[in-house]
């Protein structure tokens, strides 16, 4: 499987308890409505929560200012370097990039492709 990880930051403009509603209840179902387009396998959001721990953690390895989530999305191999329905999955695409720019400060989002190499899974 291939994934796409992307670490996610709020506009400015809006506030954390808007954008974490956003996300899951408009973008997150949005994402699911073209997932077989896009041949998403999984899709996954971590929403940062807000405890001191996390300023303890940070404190200690110096650590930037935290992510409000990341989205993890996974993809078969054959499927992500497929170019059928390229038509469709370039609308799919634009249409999330779209909604995705009502709520991401894009400049502080960074995300790439990667492989998951599970060390331990306790499952």
């Amino acid at each position: 499987m291939i994934k796409l990880t992307f670490c996610v930051c709020r506009r400015d403009d809006i506030s954390e308890e808007e954008f974490h509603d956003y996300w899951l209840n408009k973008h997150g179902p949005l994402v699911k409505s073209v997932a077989g387009v896009l041949r998403i396998h999984k899709y996954v959001q971590s929403h940062a929560i807000d405890t001191p721990a996390n300023d303890a953690i940070a404190s200690v390895r110096g650590a930037p200012a935290r992510l409000d989530g990341i989205a993890e999305l996974w993809f078969k191999e054959e499927d992500f370097n497929s170019t059928e329905d390229s038509v469709e999955r370039q609308a799919a695409a634009k249409l999330l990039l779209e909604d995705e720019a009502k709520f991401i400060d894009f400049s502080r989002s960074p995300l790439w492709f990667n492989q998951e190499h599970v060390i331990l899974d306790r499952g």
